[in-house]
């Protein structure tokens, strides 16, 4: 089993590589198992993947719960674990930074921190706080005895404010303030996504799986972009085919769905 020095190796390194790489999100650690069968060289956790696996709303899981499932997924893989941490859990820079001790202590490799209060569809915190805290959440995970890689999120685009000047600049403050890797959710075309990865000198992550983003991860590749995530989508898809499952059981009593199910044997094989 590697380290967790290993693990954070090995995820630092990802990021270094002349072509982007694809970082799922598993839910829960029969989905990491899975993807780590499949060949994945990272995952991450999602927030609302989760939330909705214990019947709770995106937002809704308190740090003590999230740390305790992003712990389970770190240890049920041999590969390196990024956590979804929202927030960080606070509005307090000091706060944050203890969100990203016990984040290394978890068994993380990184995690990501967003620079907007808790609770959906809220403004983004000022640029200034916005730095603070991730300059706070730096200086722990520089700190640590192993490369841990700190992501540092602009919110703007999916909060209702896509200003591409203001996720710039925030970006750029967030790289002052010391984070590894640079993220602004939201981003749908080649040339906003290339202006973003020629204004910072930080690895950048795009998300896809966004209504009406249809990039690969060649296009992303060549616009100079070294991680994709995908959120919440897998846990989604997963989801929307349990219902529509269940919607044919219960409206037309027939069962076709389960031809479209994993057989037995082979699920039962991969988590042998």
């Amino acid at each position: 089993m590697p380290t967790q020095t290993d693990k954070g190796r090995t995820f630092r390194a990802l990021h270094e590589r002349d072509r982007a790489f694809t970082i799922p999100y598993a839910w829960d650690v029969g989905s990491a198992r899975l993807l780590q069968s499949l060949g994945f060289e990272a995952l991450a956790t999602t927030s609302a993947g989760y939330a909705f696996s214990i019947g709770k709303a995106d937002g809704a899981v308190d740090r003590e719960t999230m740390l305790a499932h992003a712990t389970a997924l770190a240890v049920a893989t041999d590969l390196p674990v990024s956590a979804d941490l929202e927030n960080g859990y606070a509005d307090k820079p000091v706060e944050v930074a203890e969100t990203i001790r016990l984040a290394a202590q978890a068994g993380l490799a990184g995690c990501s921190v967003e620079d907007v209060p808790q609770g959906r569809g809220r403004d983004p915190y000022e640029i200034s706080l916005a730095a603070d805290r991730v300059r706070a959440a730096a200086e722990v995970a520089h700190s640590l005895p192993f490369p841990f890689t700190l992501t540092a999120r602009a919110e703007n685009f999916i909060v209702g404010h896509p200003d591409l000047r203001d996720t710039i600049a925030r970006l750029q403050a967030f790289q002052e303030a010391g984070a590894d890797v640079l993220f602004a959710p939201g981003l749908k075309t080649k040339e906003d996504i290339r202006t973003v990865v020629q204004s910072v000198d930080r690895p950048i992550n795009v998300i896809m799986g966004l209504q009406g983003v249809q990039l690969s991860l060649a296009d992303l590749s060549e616009l100079g972009v070294k991680r994709v995530s995908v959120g919440s989508a897998l846990a989604r898809s997963a989801l929307g085919a349990f219902l529509r499952a269940a919607r044919e059981l219960k409206a037309q009593g027939t069962f076709s769905f389960a031809e479209d199910a994993v057989k037995y044997a082979d699920l039962n094989a991969m988590f042998a």
